[in-house]
């Protein structure tokens, strides 16, 4: 019904930069709310930001002033860029996409993860 597909990942030095992408296939209309999560190695999952289909936007404490969520509906994807790394931030990151409520499928749906490693 829906898919998604994480992308952009890589090996970068502290105080560098990337750009992950999430890429939505399928019934995209349906899709509300998407968002970014991760696990580092030992920890729980963890929310870093969401984005609304109109654009409202929620981040983690931990990443405000350095990440920024975006989407394009056109084009059905959603961006994180990530700006000022550091090595806390290593960790597989996951795409999530909500359902809008009245719909036939599950409630959400992830992607497989994108390996972000900041290491000297």
């Amino acid at each position: 019904q829906v898919q998604v597909v994480e992308s952009g990942g890589g090996l970068v030095q502290p105080g560098g930069s990337l750009r992950l992408s999430c890429a939505a296939s399928g019934n995209t209309i349906s899709i509300s709310t998407m968002g970014w999560y991760r696990q580092a190695p030992g920890k729980q999952r963890e929310l870093v930001a969401t984005i609304t289909r109109g654009g409202t936007t929620n981040y983690a404490d931990s990443v405000k002033g350095r990440f920024t969520i975006s989407r394009d509906n056109a084009k059905n994807t959603m961006y994180l860029q990530m700006n000022m790394l550091k090595p806390e931030d290593t960790a597989v990151y996951y795409c999530n996409a909500e359902i809008r409520p009245g719909w036939p499928t599950r409630s959400n749906y992830w992607g497989q993860g994108t390996q972000v490693t900041v290491s000297s």
